[in-house]
């Protein structure tokens, strides 16, 4: 594909994109409010006409990323290769020559999923991706298919951690979004000033199999050129304790994040009830239907 053809499709999928996240923004009152909620939560000094504007952009920004993951299914190597540019290569070449695999971590922001396709594109080699099933299996399927038709592996969260050691092992590379996390199996951290649960499998993998940990994002510039920022690897203290280290290491990995949704606000998912473990309260309707379904489930075991 030509870059002038490259260039009017990108035009395009940012009208039509912003067009898309601004009627939703006007009809899904549940996932604007919960954006609200999350910005007023975390930014208390932004004025309300601020928090409104951010809001438009977030939805705006997921229409043009949702425009932009369909482009992907059709697109060929060489056109996810045209339409990224990398910053930041230096540090990906370093980590890689330490030959100890290596892991990426990033987050929802910017374009995700073209950033992990992009990557396999350019090293020519598979990543190991971990991911949530979607409930709806079609969906699944196409987004799995979506995934991996560039070479890359997917595996579900579930018991995915002796997988992703053995790929690690064997010098392999393996991706994580780490700004969710179930609250069973997470550890406690701050994240905005605020106390959440994070994943600990970048850091416990990290510690146990000596790889190193490269923060990556894939942020959309104001042109819409997607932009891969690599960043500099994380450094971890290791003490022996191993509670301990990796309490501490994921804290290092989320403060990470925190830095790169401070850049870019209006580029993450702030749709995501992230802080609804400590405070259920930001949440009401959510605390709502857990009572109901909580309720129901009582009586059905009476019957």
């Amino acid at each position: 594909m030509s870059n002038r053809n490259m260039s009017r499709q990108t035009k395009y999928i940012m009208i039509l994109g912003r067009m898309i996240g601004t009627f939703v923004f006007l009809t899904d009152a549940p996932h604007r409010r919960i954006v609200r909620r999350n910005l007023r939560f975390t930014h208390p000094h932004w004025t309300p006409a601020k928090i409104h504007r951010i809001s438009k952009r977030i939805f705006q920004n997921l229409g043009i990323t949702f425009l932009e993951i369909c482009k992907l299914a059709s697109d060929s190597r060489e056109d996810v290769l045209a339409k990224v540019r990398i910053l930041g290569l230096v540090n990906l070449c370093q980590a890689l020559d330490k030959n100890k695999g290596l892991i990426i971590v990033s987050a929802h922001l910017g374009n995700w999923e073209l950033g992990l396709q992009y990557a396999a594109c350019y090293l020519q080699q598979p990543i190991v991706g971990v991911a949530k099933k979607i409930r709806f299996q079609p969906l699944n399927q196409w987004v799995h298919r979506l995934r991996t038709r560039f070479g890359n592996k997917i595996i579900y969260k579930k018991g995915a951690l002796p997988e992703m050691r053995q790929v690690l092992r064997r010098r392999g590379i393996v991706g994580l979004l780490v700004d969710q996390s179930r609250r069973s199996e997470g550890v406690d951290v701050t994240f905005f000033g605020r106390k959440v649960t994070a994943t600990p499998a970048a850091a416990f993998l990290a510690i146990r199999c000596k790889s190193p940990v490269l923060p990556i994002f894939c942020i959309r510039e104001s042109s819409g050129q997607l932009t891969i920022h690599v960043n500099s690897p994380l450094n971890f203290e290791r003490t022996g304790d191993l509670h301990a280290d990796i309490q501490c290491s994921t804290q290092i990995i989320t403060d990470e994040v925190e830095r790169a949704v401070r850049n870019y606000p209006e580029q993450w998912l702030w749709v995501h009830k992230r802080w609804k473990k400590y405070y259920p309260d930001l949440y009401p309707e959510y605390q709502a239907r857990r009572t109901r379904r909580k309720q129901r489930k009582e009586r059905r075991s009476h019957i």
